[in-house]
């Protein structure tokens, strides 16, 4: 059980970051398109290497702790700058409900990042 919820667990949480990592690069054009200020081709493959980044410290166990605090700084950004405007400046219950999803989705994701980040010790950090 301890296998299941330590090396499968940390294995699961980062093959989607590796994935969205690599997303960043394959299909750039159209997430910088996403991103909400300039230069936004810079941040693109920013949060793309650090989500690869943060994806191969978690399966390698090396920075790992580093890794998940980054991650969840990451993601509180992408709280605060991307989905909290949408959420303000939404002037219909329709439109706020994509942006409240992203918001109410990276809130789970950091809470993730930072609970991970807690399981690692000094050695793997």
């Amino acid at each position: 059980m301890k296998t299941l919820t330590t090396t499968v667990a940390r294995i699961v949480f980062a093959i989607p970051f590796l994935i969205f990592g690599i997303f960043h690069f394959l299909n750039a054009e159209q997430m910088a398109s996403m991103v909400p200020f300039p230069p936004e081709m810079f941040w693109n493959y920013l949060v793309g290497a650090g989500m690869i980044a943060a994806a191969i410290a978690f399966i390698i166990k090396k920075y790992a702790k580093l890794a998940g605090l980054l991650l969840a700084l990451m993601l509180l950004i992408f709280i605060l700058g991307i989905h909290l405007p949408g959420i303000i400046g939404a002037d219909t219950q329709e439109a706020m409900m994509q942006p409240m999803q992203g918001f109410l989705k990276d809130m789970v994701i950091m809470g993730g990042a930072l609970a991970f980040a807690g399981m690692f010790d000094r050695d793997e950090a």
